[in-house]
């Protein structure tokens, strides 16, 4: 049972938006494209979790502190017993291991993501026997990625790797679990000390001005350059998609990259670029937003 379902992060789709309307320096686009993958390979791992037949409890996404030290749980899976803590991760490539160091080919040191695990293992077990609670903690390091390798790796390591994953669904599925009031009651207060803004995200200074204008075309993540009776259409790569969900979605953008703008037509007009009749906008926001009349200054918010 899915007791918190993942959802983008605030970060990742802040970044994915800006990426399609302004130029990205190398390291913003890079910390983009983990946040992508990583993302992607989380949701991969959520349809392995999906098999299970057994009772269950799934948290993804978690945040938390304790001692002042924030940490990240990707996906935390609550059985009759036992706690499953899983880092993911969605590597792809050579990477082999010297000592306590990782490193991709070439020679290149990355951070070793197995402190990372035994860091957030303790924390929250740590976190856990403040609350009362004495259940076991299994923590793993998941690598999903068909293309990942990792050498040198030493057969004890808390690692599930790309070929394992379907046997070791396989082999939890099977363990006898009947999930109590007590699951529950701890599950809820772990959400409750969930901390859902990142004191880590990493999100690049920009402006409204800066901004390219236009409504992102679905297929290629460029912009429709077209609009054919109630049809947007992107002379790109042939993408077309009704006006009225793509210009409500154009405005949630818009809404999560300034949040204190005000939504006026000049301004709703200017974001859409394509579509500029204020006829057309008034019908199609009509139904989820409602106007606030300040004469020339009058604005749209949310119901």
């Amino acid at each position: 049972m899915i007791f918190k379902p993942r959802f983008e992060s605030m970060e990742l789709k802040i970044l994915r938006y800006l990426k399609a309307r302004m130029k990205l320096d190398p390291k913003d686009e890079n910390h983009y494209t983990n946040l992508e993958k990583g993302y992607a390979g989380e949701l991969q791992f959520d349809k392995l979790l999906e098999k299970l037949s057994n009772e269950n409890l799934v948290i993804n996404d978690l945040l938390l502190e304790c001692n002042n030290t924030f940490f990240q749980i990707d996906t935390m899976l609550i059985l009759s017993n036992t706690i499953y803590l899983f880092e993911i991760k969605n590597f792809e490539g050579d990477f082999y291991i010297e000592g306590d160091r990782w490193y991709s080919t070439p020679r290149s040191e990355i951070k070793n993501p197995l402190l990372q695990l035994k860091r957030n293992e303790s924390l929250l077990r740590r976190l856990l026997q403040e609350l009362g609670s004495n259940f076991p903690i299994e923590a793993h390091l998941v690598f999903l990625n068909p293309e990942f390798q990792l050498y040198q790796a030493p057969l004890n390591l808390p690692v599930i790797f790309p070929a394992q994953l379907n046997r070791y669904i396989e082999k939890i599925s099977r363990r006898s679990s009947t999930i109590k009031n007590t699951h529950t009651k701890l599950a809820e207060q772990l959400l409750t000390l969930h901390i859902s803004e990142s004191p880590f995200s990493r999100i690049p200074e920009y402006t409204y001005e800066e901004l390219e204008k236009g409504i992102i075309c679905l297929g290629c993540g460029g912009f429709y350059e077209t609009l054919h009776g109630t049809t947007l259409k992107c002379n790109r790569c042939g993408e077309t998609e009704d006006h009225y969900s793509a210009v409500l979605r154009s405005i949630k953008e818009l809404e999560v990259l300034f949040p204190s703008v005000k939504l006026t037509m000049k301004t709703l007009q200017d974001w859409c670029k394509v579509l500029k009749n204020k006829k057309t906008i008034k019908k199609i926001i009509r139904g989820n937003y409602m106007l606030v009349e300040k004469g020339k200054q009058s604005y749209y918010i949310r119901k």
